[in-house]
């Protein structure tokens, strides 16, 4: 057998750097462990809470072991709203062992009431619900327990206080797609032990996004909250960034992973942030921005976040389609979301531009030579047209955010590493079958349609791409706002020469720029400048911006 030509060898490696890099650092191993936890508590004047908590761990009955644990938490809790150090940390503890045994034993008492302890250890526990809980089952996770792990094991969002952090588990839900959740939701919430007297108590969970401190013992502490930690948890168990090359490869097999889905429950009076991801990419990407942002108190309390996830092989002009139309469906499920802010990142950048863009006919017919209704199509390729080519701006998204995005193309999607990669992309069916239709049909110059195949995404990149032409002679539609973030490896560029002249190492500067906008910031970042400090500190202060705060 021939060895492979030194061609094909020095090929495989830089179309490896294009295909795992165009969008995103390579792809990222997110796992979660389980650990031994440790409260942060000194011994006295603890020792009887302490006691109790030593003694509820040695016992091998979870009521029994319960028992203790209320007792421990009874103890501390008192010296806890006093701010009594090591306190909270030994009241936060017992409550978490309390979850941990009664969820292992499945005997929560939410609705009812269990006897904990025996004789005259005897204790009694009633348990309730965050307000608005789900009537389906859940299961509950104790974060203390869990040990994230990998590229974003690092980041936290956290908020001390009082209370037992947890990850409520959702039964799998059949209609999520028509609630715009996820199959199986992952929620914060927060424990807390309200005692009645010595032998009585209520455990309590309470939503820490919409509650910031509670009222318990003629006291008002802050809530413990862990907000990174249900999805950290996702990431680490789904692998949810595992559907990037795939889906870039083989686009159609993965048609019904495109969505739109929200991380959290719906809220009217909260600012949606929808995040787009580029090629080859996936909502999992956004981890270290969301974690970011959701970490802030003020964008916490003003903003809900969502995700489109969808197969970056498609064109992206068809990928804005599908975004239409998760977002009409947003618009009949929830009509009254406030207005939106997009944040594209690379190839969901310009997905993002089309959604503020008012197009008409203008690009049908400059890439056709002709108007929709000059060009006999029908059926499915002729709707599947229309929807690509002629749309107007979407009415619900008042601000847009730009990250590293190839207005302009990328010369990397039209040299010979682009042109080898772009043949592995297996082609849709449906397109290939509106091509070959389109060209049976049009009397306009053949050449226009610049359409030897059916094209995919990475086709759909290139500087020469026609439509990629087109809509950069259309502006942003009036009255919406955007922003430009763009990254130059930290080498500055050429700082003498106006414009600038710099590249993230895929995107340079001249297909990023976008005149108008109401901000431009340069980060020393390669293309994952969404996940870049600065980066991530500039959309933060563009959302206190949105808000009209000047923090």
């Amino acid at each position: 057998m021939r060895s492979p030509t030194p061609r094909i060898t020095r090929v495989l490696p830089l179309l490896a750097v294009f295909l795992l890099g165009a969008c995103s650092a390579p792809i990222s191993y997110h796992e979660v462990r389980s650990k031994t936890p440790r409260g942060d508590y000194v011994v006295s004047p603890l020792s009887d809470a302490l006691r109790e908590l030593e003694a509820g761990k040695a016992s091998s009955d979870p009521i029994i072991a319960s028992g203790h644990f209320f007792d421990s938490a009874r103890l501390a809790g008192g010296k806890a709203l006093a701010g009594e150090t090591g306190a909270v940390a030994l009241y936060n503890h017992a409550v978490a062992r309390l979850v941990e045994r009664l969820e292992e034993s499945k005997s929560l008492p939410w609705g009812g009431r269990i006897t904990l302890g025996s004789g005259a250890g005897a204790r009694t526990l009633g348990g309730k619900l965050e307000p608005g809980a789900p009537a389906a089952p859940r299961t509950y996770l104790t974060v203390d327990t869990l040990d994230f792990k990998g590229k974003y094991g690092e980041f936290k969002a956290v908020r001390p206080g009082v209370g037992a952090p947890l990850v409520a588990l959702w039964a799998e839900d059949r209609d999520f797609r028509k609630s715009y959740g996820v199959r199986r939701a992952h929620t914060a919430l927060t424990a807390i032990l309200r005692f009645h007297g010595a032998n009585t108590g209520t455990l309590e969970l309470h939503d820490p996004l919409d509650e910031e401190k509670i009222s318990i013992a003629g006291r008002n502490p802050t809530l413990a909250a862990d907000f990174s930690a249900p999805a950290s948890l996702l990431l680490a168990v789904d692998r949810p960034d595992k559907l990037g090359l795939i889906r870039l490869l083989n686009p159609q097999k993965y048609s019904d992973t495109a969505r739109l889905s929200r991380l959290q429950k719906y809220d009217k009076d909260r600012i949606p942030v929808l995040f787009v991801h580029g090629l080859q990419d996936t909502p999992a990407t956004w981890a270290p921005m969301f974690f970011h942002l959701i970490n802030d108190p003020l964008i916490r309390a003003k903003y809900q976040f969502w995700v489109f996830s969808y197969p970056s092989g498609y064109p992206y002009p068809y990928s804005a389609t599908l975004l239409r139309k998760e977002l009409d469906g947003i618009k009949r499920t929830f009509p009254d979301h406030k207005k939106m802010v997009i944040v594209g990142h690379s190839m969901g950048g310009i997905i993002s531009r089309l959604m503020v863009t008012d197009a008409g006919e203008k690009i049908f017919r400059g890439i056709f030579g002709k108007g929709p209704d000059e060009i006999k199509l029908t059926g499915a390729s002729r709707k599947l047209l229309l929807d690509a080519y002629v749309f107007r701006h979407r009415a619900e998204i008042n601000r847009a955010i730009f990250i590293s995005a190839p207005h302009r193309g990328s010369e990397f999607a039209s040299n010979w590493i682009g042109r080898f990669g772009s043949r592995l992309v297996r082609a849709p069916s449906f397109l290939a079958d509106a091509r070959n239709a389109l060209a049976s049909v049009a009397t306009a110059d053949v050449a226009a349609l610049q359409l030897n195949r059916a094209p995919n995404s990475i086709d759909t990149l290139s500087p020469e791409n026609p439509f990629v032409r087109e809509v950069n002679k259309l502006p942003i539609a009036p009255g919406i706002t955007y922003h430009s973030i763009m990254g130059d490896r930290g080498k500055g560029g050429n700082k003498d020469h106006t414009p600038p002249v710099s590249t993230d190492g895929f995107v340079p500067y001249w297909s990023s720029h976008l005149d108008g906008a109401a901000s431009e910031k340069i980060v020393p970042s390669h293309h994952s400048a969404h996940q870049n400090p600065e980066g991530i500190a500039e959309v933060m202060r563009i959302l206190k911006l949105n808000l009209g705060s000047k923090r």
